[in-house]
């Protein structure tokens, strides 16, 4: 008898539970009818009481940030702070000659016309302007990481606890429409327990890989250099330090810093979670050999312990800066019952739950069972088993996404803005910003030692 033979014959026999098999994994399911929902942004933007804001730091983000904040409603801006002069003079030629401008932030911080900062600098520069800027009575946005170093994050909430004043982080995912549906999703129990996180920011460019254009008039003239390396090893004028600045790591925080800290973020928002306890990371300069000391290719291992929010769940992160498949930015968490997957402002939620009896496998295990243990084995199988046990679920997919157009970026501006005016909460305060910080900052130290980093996500610092 051949196997086709003996599989239809199998079949025929199990009468009964033969929908069991159709549903299970060795059935093939008609999908349904992709159904796309287009989320739609939240109207909170409100416009009373003006708000002036002032960057520090202008380059690539500094200038990214300032459009997006004044696309808030009330804001407008008062002043910029870069110690390049050309990014000074782009200033003015954007938002008028008469902007004020400086080199100095502790000139900024003085102004009493100015009711908060966008610090948007290498991040060895962080924790001392936040805390400066606090202190001197203005409001802050500061991009990630929070700080450069794991010893610095404590300083950071401590200030902004005595001084009240409205401090949030740029991981500006978080405040995505798509995210706050993504953890909406997941909190109804969509996708079961989760068991798996695989976040991914792979990139295929040379801008992408931090090879930033540097201005042909850089020079000490033009350029502040003392200033810029403020608390950094002191070394000779270096233009390519100064404006591939995240290539080392005496000014910056690598790629996992720069990119890990995104994936952790919007994971730790979408499940409640405060971070993991164990991290584990390695990788290598693989490309990118042009002087820098940091790898272009990172993975980190983190285990997440069970909490009220979650159950216990590994979570997989991955950077490679010469991807030649052209880069790719997604996050999958992946539930007992099906799987989430976001990236660029939308996400796709695929539902599949085993049938409760389960253990009954694919037919392909039978085959090699005489006739009579098949037949003993079927008639024990739906003597043990009900119908409601052995019910096949079927598969189900549904995407999301936001409008084309839309800013994750403004929204978070408008988060910080809004908390400004109410004297309320933000989505990623300093506590926040330290726990998604932590868990990136470990695996650069991981990564350094050779061996696993054990943390404290509550009480966020090192265990050793």
């Amino acid at each position: 008898m051949s196997n086709a033979d003996s599989r239809r014959k199998f079949i025929k026999q199990l009468g009964s539970t033969a929908a069991l098999f159709t549903g299970g994994t060795m059935g093939v399911m008609a999908m349904d009818e992709e159904k796309i929902h287009h989320l739609k942004p939240e109207k909170r933007y409100m416009s009373n009481d003006k708000i002036r804001v002032a960057g520090i730091g202008m380059g690539i983000m500094g200038f990214g940030d300032m459009r997006a904040a004044l696309k808030v409603p009330g804001v407008e801006i008062a002043g910029v702070c870069d110690l390049y002069t050309g990014h000074l003079d782009r200033a003015k030629e954007l938002w008028g000659q008469d902007l004020y401008t400086t080199r100095d932030f502790r000139e900024l911080l003085q102004r009493k016309d100015i009711d908060a900062v966008i610090i948007a600098t290498p991040d060895h520069w962080h924790d001392h302007i936040s805390i400066a800027a606090m202190k001197a009575g203005k409001h802050v946005y500061c991009e990630k990481p929070m700080v450069q170093h794991l010893d610095e994050g404590h300083a950071v909430i401590k200030t902004q606890k005595e001084t009240g004043k409205v401090m949030i982080v740029g991981s500006q995912g978080v405040s995505s429409i798509t995210l706050a549906e993504a953890k909406r999703r997941i909190k109804a129990g969509d996708i079961g327990e989760i068991n798996l996180v695989e976040a991914v920011n792979d990139r295929f460019s040379s801008n992408g890989a931090w090879q930033y254009a540097i201005p042909l008039d850089a020079s000490p003239e033009t350029v502040d250099w003392d200033a810029f390396l403020g608390d950094a090893p002191k070394r000779p004028f270096d233009p390519t330090r100064f404006f591939r600045w995240r290539n080392y790591k005496d000014y910056g925080t690598g790629v996992a810093g720069d990119l890990f800290i995104h994936l952790i973020s919007a994971v730790h928002h979408a499940i409640d979670s405060n971070g993991p306890t164990r991290v584990f990371s390695s990788g290598q300069l693989s490309y990118w050999k042009d002087g820098r000391d940091v790898p272009d290719v990172l993975a980190a291992i983190m285990d997440y312990p069970k909490t009220d929010n979650h159950g216990a769940f590994q979570m997989q992160l991955r950077v490679n800066f010469a991807d030649g498949s052209g880069g790719s930015n997604r996050t999958r968490i992946v539930g007992s019952e099906g799987v989430i997957e976001w990236g660029g402002n939308k996400f796709t939620l695929k539902k599949q739950k085993l049938p409760k009896a389960a253990e009954l496998g694919g037919y392909d295990s039978y085959l090699h069972f005489s006739e009579k243990q098949r037949a003993e084995y079927v008639k024990w199988y739906n003597t043990t088993h009900s119908a409601d046990d052995r019910k096949a679920f079927a598969p189900e997919e549904i995407k999301y996404a936001a409008p084309v157009g839309y800013d994750e970026r403004v929204d978070h501006f408008a988060n910080f803005f809004q908390a400004i005016r109410t004297n309320g909460t933000v989505v990623e305060d300093p506590t926040f910003g330290l726990r998604a910080a932590g868990p990136a900052l470990a695996s650069n130290l991981s990564y350094e030692k050779g061996k696993i980093v054990n943390w404290d996500p509550v009480n966020m610092k090192l265990i050793k």
